[in-house]
């Protein structure tokens, strides 16, 4: 069986746990206490360098980190990745995306919900700010075009990209600006299989504190 290694307020961790549910995959769940340090065990670091989560062990022993990556391994073979070689590069292209725009969503979204935010730079929070309204009006322009981020079809790239956007009002950001990705968000929710719960910070209280 598979092996999650979650830690419940984490949307990254949330991704994989939507597409196992989509998938309908059963998978056993080691919790990792990130603020207390468990990311920093020898153990965990060889499977995630990081000491971030998710992070997958497989059947076999084998395992993998980074959301994205687990996600593009789970979907294989699946509708949610296409064969497709073009199609498929399209859906890791807003893969990229997401990690190189959306996380200024996932930053700003964890320093306010953990009291934070008045501890960082404000010249840090404004860039952030600046470059989460690009990625959420990048999306609102490409969603005007299409059902889904990468096509018609509803792929790990809306998953992946999900996660965090459709928290953004928890950022700081007024996602009610963005009538696009709002309508995407409707259409990704009624998805079959769909997991609507999200674990607030507040189930740690540790989650105040700076990661290790």
């Amino acid at each position: 069986m598979l092996t999650l290694y979650d830690y419940l307020p984490s949307q990254n961790a949330w991704k994989v746990r939507l597409l196992l549910n989509h998938l309908d995959i059963p998978y056993r769940t080691e919790i990792v206490r990130i603020f207390e340090g468990e990311g920093q065990r020898p153990d965990f670091l060889a499977m995630n360098p990081t000491g971030a989560v998710p992070a997958l062990r497989l059947p076999d022993g084998r395992t993998l980190a980074e959301s994205n990556a687990i996600l593009t391994y789970l979907a294989h073979g699946t509708p949610y990745l296409p064969a497709d070689p073009f199609d498929q590069a399209k859906v890791q292209q807003w893969l990229s995306f997401e990690q190189d725009h959306v996380a200024s969503i996932a930053t700003l979204r964890h320093w306010t919900l953990t009291g934070k935010l008045a501890r960082r730079a404000p010249a840090l929070v404004d860039r952030l700010r600046r470059v989460a309204d690009k990625a959420l009006a990048i999306l609102d322009r490409e969603l005007a075009q299409r059902p889904f981020i990468a096509g018609a079809a509803y792929t790990i790239a809306d998953m992946s990209l999900f996660a965090y956007v459709h928290r953004a009002d928890e950022a700081g950001l007024a996602l009610s600006d963005y009538p696009g990705v709002n309508r995407w968000i409707g259409r990704v929710r009624a998805q079959p299989g769909f997991l609507g719960t999200v674990y607030p910070y507040s189930i740690d209280p540790f989650s105040g504190g700076e990661l290790p």
